[in-house]
């Protein structure tokens, strides 16, 4: 009687620990249009409530590679969402706020809704919990007004991160001019160049600063992400003269985990047959290790359940 007290315990034990953890699902569809981008929305069984805002890139200006205002306009609308972003920290076209909304009016982002520069009247600080390098995530102080965040993502190549995903556009794309310093060298200056040395310590402060975020948003229920792999250059929105695209289209994907989404991205890329620009590009930056380490301070899982639903 005690082995088959042991053996039935020990089959519990078991069925707990294997079904305690879901990996999170990354929804996908090779269709990229306002359709099929609203599909990825609803498949995520999240509604986007209260005071929204749609973080994403309105692109430097003289590149074209941004997601088009005609993909996202409807989900935008149905979400009566705000389009927000903050100045860089590098110059060019939308280091200051006038400048920015002149790339947002002149690339179509203001036709389609309202347009928050979020570091407009001054900066707010946001604990980082557990991090290696950072303390705090400086963000535009305009972040405090929103209840919920749904994150649209152009996914693409990056000089210095290797490539720019869901974490990268929460992290640095949140974050003010001083804040996107503090993560680029890694909480060892707040002002001057973003250029650094230690390039994993970078890495690894985009996912705390992306962690941050999470955070703020009810612990990750308040947010959610779609990323659109299109136009897939090795270099940024940010770039104003980027590398034309030598891989074809693949399709959007859609998660409640950012650290899922990034990684399934990454995949793809690696399952394409034309990827080796952009993967040469990942590979040269450790592009990779900003979600080994969001994996590890739990961002979230590598780990995913990929459904297509086409």
């Amino acid at each position: 009687m005690k082995h088959v007290t042991l053996l039935l315990t020990a089959i519990f034990i078991f069925t707990f620990a294997s079904s305690s953890f879901a990996a999170p699902a990354v929804y996908f569809t090779k269709d990229i249009s306002p359709a099929g981008l609203m599909a990825i929305y609803n498949k995520l069984g999240r509604e986007a409530e209260g005071r929204v805002a749609v973080k994403l890139s309105t692109g430097e200006a003289g590149n074209t590679h941004y997601l088009s205002p005609a993909l996202i306009e409807g989900l935008v609308k149905k979400v009566n969402g705000t389009i927000i972003e903050g100045n860089t920290a590098y110059g060019g076209s939308r280091s200051r706020t006038a400048l920015h909304r002149q790339v947002a009016e002149d690339h179509g982002f203001t036709k389609i809704a309202k347009v928050d520069i979020l570091d407009e009247e001054g900066e707010i600080d946001l604990p980082v919990k557990g991090g290696k390098h950072l303390t705090r995530d400086v963000v535009g102080s305009h972040f405090k007004n929103y209840d919920f965040v749904l994150v649209l993502t152009h996914f693409k190549g990056h000089a210095m991160g290797g490539f720019g995903g869901a974490i990268k556009n929460i992290s640095i794309g949140i974050a003010s001019p001083r804040g996107k310093v503090i993560i680029h060298t890694a909480g060892t200056k707040e002002s001057g160049s973003i250029w650094y040395d230690k390039q994993d310590d970078f890495l690894e402060s985009m996912a705390e600063a992306a962690k941050a975020i999470s955070d703020s948003l009810g612990n990750g229920k308040r947010i959610m992400y779609i990323s659109v792999m299109n136009h897939l250059s090795v270099d940024c929105d940010c770039d104003g003269n980027p590398a034309a695209p030598d891989m074809h289209d693949i399709g959007i994907l859609g998660s409640l985990d950012p650290v899922a989404l990034d990684q399934a991205c990454v995949d793809l890329v690696y399952k394409a047959p034309d990827g080796a620009s952009l993967i040469k590009r990942m590979e040269s930056r450790h592009g990779i290790h900003t979600v080994e380490h969001a994996a590890e301070i739990g961002l979230g899982s590598r780990e995913y359940d990929f459904v297509s639903i086409d």
